[in-house]
C-alpha cells in the first residue's frame, strides 16, 4: 500500500494570504474557540528558552481534530524565534514556521510560514471573540499599537463590524502610526482613518479597542474606556508583558481563548491577582464557552469585555491544516521531497 502526501509541501507568506483570507480566517478561529472548549484539542502550556541577548524560542505543540468531513487528529508544532535586534536588518522581531504531520502516517507534511500564519489567526481570532460579544452596532475602533498586528486587526475588525465608520490610531511612534492609517485609508475608502496623538483621545468614546503593542506596563486603565466598550488584549502574551491596568480588569467581564493559557501566561490578570487587585477565585470565561452556548458572553448594553488574547497552538496547527488543504486543491505551494521519516524495510 502506498501512503498517502508523499511529500512535504512549503507554503510561503504570500500563499497564506492568497489562501486564507480574513473572513474565511475568523470563522476558522470561531471553530476553534468552540473546539478548544470542547475539549477537541489539547495542548500543553508554550515553552520559551531565553537566551539573553540572542533572543528567545517559543514552542508551541497541539493535536487537533479535523472538520466533521474529515475529523482524524493531527498533531503539530510552531516554533518560533524572537530576536529584538532585528530591526538592524531591516528585519522584524519574529521569525517561524509551524509543522503538521501527516493524520494517517506521521510524516511531515506542511510547513508554513509563521509569521503571516500568525499575522491572520491572531487577528482572526479577535475578531471572532469581538463578533461573539462586542455591541451591536459598534462603529468606532480604536487600535493601539502600528505594528503588524495593528495593521491585522484593522482588516479583521472590518469583517465583523458592519457598522464600522471610524478607526482612530495611536501608537507611541507618531510616524509608524501616520503610515499605518495611510495604508488604512486605501483598503477602508468608506471609514474615517485618524491618527490620535493621545492614547486617551483615541479611546475616549470608542466602541471597541485593540490593544497590539509589545508593552512592559499598563497602557489602558478603566477611566479611558466609555461603558459598553470591548477590548481586545492582544500584545503581552508573554510574561514580562502587560497593557492592562487593574482597573480594567476589576471593572471588566475577561473572557479567554484559553483558561489554562491564562492562568500561567497572562500577567494582565496575573498581577492583578497577586496584589490583590482581584478575588482568589477570579476565573475567566473562554470565549469558546460563548460560542458554545455555555455562558452568556456580554449580559448589558453599558458592560465592558474585555478579551485577552494569548493566542493557542490550535489555532495555529487548525490554520496550518486550512492552508494544506486549500494548497493542495489549488496547486499552491511548493512541494519537495518526503523527509523526516522511518521507510519500511525492503
Amino acid at each position: 500500500m502506498t501512503a498517502p502526501d508523499d511529500g512535504l509541501l512549503i507554503i510561503d507568506g504570500r500563499t497564506v494570504h492568497e489562501l486564507l483570507p480574513m473572513a474565511d480566517a475568523v470563522d476558522l478561529m470561531d471553530q476553534v474557540f468552540r473546539s478548544h472548549s470542547a475539549g477537541r484539542s489539547r495542548q500543553p502550556l508554550r515553552t520559551v528558552l531565553a537566551g539573553g541577548d540572542a533572543g528567545a524560542l517559543a514552542t508551541m505543540p497541539a493535536v487537533v481534530a479535523g472538520p466533521e468531513s474529515d475529523p482524524a487528529p493531527v498533531f503539530g508544532v510552531k516554533a518560533m524565534v524572537i530576536k529584538p535586534g532585528n530591526a538592524r536588518y531591516g528585519l522584524g522581531p519574529h521569525c517561524g514556521v509551524v509543522l503538521v504531520f501527516d493524520a494517517a502516517t506521521g510524516r511531515p507534511s506542511a510547513l508554513v510560514d509563521g509569521v503571516a500564519l500568525t499575522a491572520v489567526r491572531t487577528a482572526a481570532a479577535s475578531a471572532a471573540a469581538t463578533r461573539a460579544l462586542a455591541r451591536p452596532g459598534s462603529a468606532v475602533l480604536a487600535v493601539v499599537g502600528a505594528g503588524t498586528q495593528a495593521r491585522s486587526h484593522i482588516a479583521a475588525l472590518a469583517e465583523v463590524l458592519p457598522a464600522l465608520r471610524e478607526v482612530r490610531i495611536w501608537n507611541r511612534g507618531a510616524d509608524r502610526a501616520r503610515r499605518l492609517a495611510d495604508w488604512a485609508r486605501t483598503k477602508l475608502p468608506t471609514v474615517e482613518i485618524r491618527y490620535e496623538p493621545d492614547i486617551g483621545g483615541a479611546l475616549r468614546g470608542s466602541d471597541v479597542v485593540c490593544t497590539t503593542t509589545a508593552s512592559d506596563r499598563p497602557l489602558v486603565s478603566a477611566s479611558m474606556l466609555a461603558p459598553g466598550t470591548h477590548l481586545n488584549a492582544i500584545g503581552a502574551s508573554f510574561r514580562g508583558k502587560r497593557e492592562l491596568d487593574t482597573s480594567v480588569v476589576q471593572r471588566a467581564a475577561v473572557f479567554v481563548d484559553s483558561r489554562e493559557s491564562a492562568r500561567n501566561e497572562a500577567d494582565d490578570l496575573l498581577i492583578p491577582l497577586q496584589e490583590g487587585g482581584l478575588p482568589a477565585d477570579f476565573t475567566p470565561t473562554e470565549v469558546g464557552e460563548v460560542l458554545l452556548g455555555d455562558h452568556p458572553g456580554r449580559t448589558g448594553d453599558d458592560q465592558i469585555t474585555v478579551f485577552k488574547s494569548l493566542g493557542i497552538a490550535a489555532q495555529d496547527v487548525a490554520a496550518a491544516r486550512h492552508l494544506q488543504e486549500r494548497a493542495r486543491r489549488s496547486g499552491a505551494g511548493i512541494r519537495v521531497p518526503a523527509i523526516g521519516f522511518e521507510p519500511a524495510d525492503g
